[in-house]
């Protein structure tokens, strides 16, 4: 299906029939895509649709099986990112590449020609940064610097090349509104000037909001061409899944029940030089409440993860409180034993190990909290691989997982399907505490929707639900009560009704309205559901 540019334009960017194959699967099949000078066009798709293969090879990152790229009217070959930086076309990835013992100057210096020195890189990037509403200090560390900062260095950098077109992987994941309404304005800049923007995001509304035009993949294919304006969430996310994607179901007169995590004034030092100390936190979570900690990235929500589930024990048990018992020093396994589950934000060797099966990862993560149901045979405890077989396959029907064969590699899974089993590994067991950090992370719309309804159908159930999320519309869809966490402080926890993102953006932003008596406050809002 071609996708034409808007009449009367010559493309800055085509691609012709242009496929990626892995083996036998067709990551990209037969795309036509047009870019014009001066647009913002936005590549849509569900996880596994194949826009990182198609950005991958016009930045010169992977090479096209067959197909044709046309840069301004020419058929060219892009070898590798600094041919495409050559031609004029830079690249933002969604995974920062920056070293945190460098300036930002010494960290855009690397991407640059070695002649030029680093007094005029940071003279260059400064002036530039200040041009686009990017200001950025050359000479600040990179570690002592914010997500959205750091964001910004990315983009500068790419800038210095002098890019025609700029190609943004999920350029917001890490920033507050009132950063995000930054990016915006410099697009929009950017736009002015005649550059192209190729804009990949699974925020629909800010689709609507600033782009031109929109592409549609779905498994490896354009399935659809529009103005996003002309649209809806809901039409984008149906031309991403191919079906209506379900709203979150909620029951706000769920029965909430008693105190299932308590922490109290728990203070944790930095663990390393670039960690966030947590300081003086408190809180209350009760059975039957989704309580959402909002923040930007960096901002000690790992580190908090990391106390709540044990993989760090603290140094004072009664600092944290499951289900009544103090467990600040006990670790993992022995919190889970208490009824609670954990799902980090790091899907890749944290929450399961790439290369070991889907029931090799259940039986590594559950080993001793279903130590009965998983493991036979008195001293020696022979595995029973059947059941955990049984397990993994009831997760996966469950959750809705699509996965390549019976029990493949966890490796092998797309970042949403793995998300969707992970999550439905810790549902299984159905525990009395849920923590879960990013549970919808770098997920599409389909994947993140059901993963938001298991956690609130889990509170609906009873349990105590922990949900950290820089996602703000996921936090509106599934808090009852929110907390946001901002330079290893947490805020007191508000009743999500009387929560808007501008009060949020200014919490994020570490506009407190003060870190004492938060126990109380939260009691108070506990009540008012």
């Amino acid at each position: 299906m071609t996708e034409t540019v808007a009449s009367g334009a010559s493309p800055l960017l085509s691609v012709r029939q242009l496929t990626k194959l892995f083996g036998t699967f067709a990551a990209c099949n037969a795309i036509d895509l047009d870019i014009a000078p001066g647009e913002i066009h936005a590549l849509l798709g569900e996880n596994g649709a194949g826009k990182s293969t198609l950005v991958k090879m016009l930045f010169g990152v992977l090479e096209p099986s067959s197909g044709e790229i046309v840069w301004n009217g020419n058929s060219v070959r892009i070898g590798s990112p600094g041919e495409a930086r050559k031609l004029g076309i830079g690249m933002v990835f969604q995974h920062f590449s920056l070293f945190e013992a460098l300036t930002v100057a010494e960290n855009i210096a690397l991407s640059l020609d070695p002649k030029i020195s680093l007094k005029e890189i940071a003279r260059e990037a400064e002036t530039l940064s200040k041009a686009y509403g990017l200001p950025l200090d050359p000479y600040a560390h990179v570690a002592d610097l914010s997500v959205g900062e750091r964001q910004r260095i990315e983009i500068v950098r790419a800038l210095l090349q002098n890019p025609r077109l700029i190609i943004l992987d999920e350029p917001t994941s890490v920033l507050t509104p009132q950063e995000a309404d930054r990016l915006f304005e410099t697009l929009e800049k950017l736009k002015a000037e005649g550059r192209s923007v190729l804009y990949i995001s699974h925020r629909l509304e800010e689709v609507q909001r600033i782009c031109d035009r929109a592409t549609v993949l779905r498994h490896g294919k354009v399935t659809g061409a529009c103005d996003p304006r002309q649209e809806t969430p809901a039409s984008l996310a149906r031309m991403m899944v191919g079906s209506d994607v379900a709203g979150i179901q909620r029951d706000d007169e769920c029965t909430i029940g008693d105190v299932a995590v308590e922490i109290i004034g728990l203070s944790v030092p930095a663990r390393t030089p670039f960690a966030v100390s947590l300081k003086n936190i408190a809180m209350k979570v009760r059975a039957g409440e989704v309580l959402a900690i909002a923040g930007i990235a960096g901002n000690g929500q790992g580190e908090l993860f990391d106390a709540l589930s044990g993989e760090y024990p603290v140094s004072k048990d009664d600092a944290i409180f499951l289900r009544g018992k103090p467990v600040g020093r006990m670790g993992i396994n022995g919190r889970r034993l208490l009824g609670a589950g954990f799902v980090p934000e790091e899907r890749h060797g944290h929450a399961a190990v790439p290369n070991m099966s889907l029931s090799d990862n259940l039986l590594l993560a559950r080993c001793r909290s279903d130590k009965k149901a998983f493991l036979t045979g008195g001293f020696l405890k022979v595995v029973r691989h059947s059941v955990i077989k049984n397990a993994a396959k009831r997760i996966s029907e469950h959750m809705d997982v699509r996965k390549s064969g019976e029990d493949p590699l966890a490796g092998s899974l797309s970042g949403g399907n793995l998300q969707k089993f992970i999550v439905g590994r810790e549902l299984d067991r159905q525990p009395s505490v849920l923590v879960v950090n990013q549970p919808t992370w770098g997920v599409d719309a389909g994947a993140a929707s059901r993963i938001r309804q298991a956690l609130v159908d889990m509170a609906k159930a009873g349990s105590a639900v922990i949900v950290i999320s820089q996602d703000l519309d996921e936090i509106f869809e599934v808090a009852s009560s929110i907390a946001v966490i901002s330079d290893g402080q947490l805020s007191s926890a508000y009743p999500a009704k009387e929560m808007t993102r501008e009060k949020i953006g200014l919490l994020m932003g570490g506009v407190h309205a003060g870190s004492t008596g938060q126990a109380g406050h939260t009691e108070q809002v506990v009540h008012a559901h």
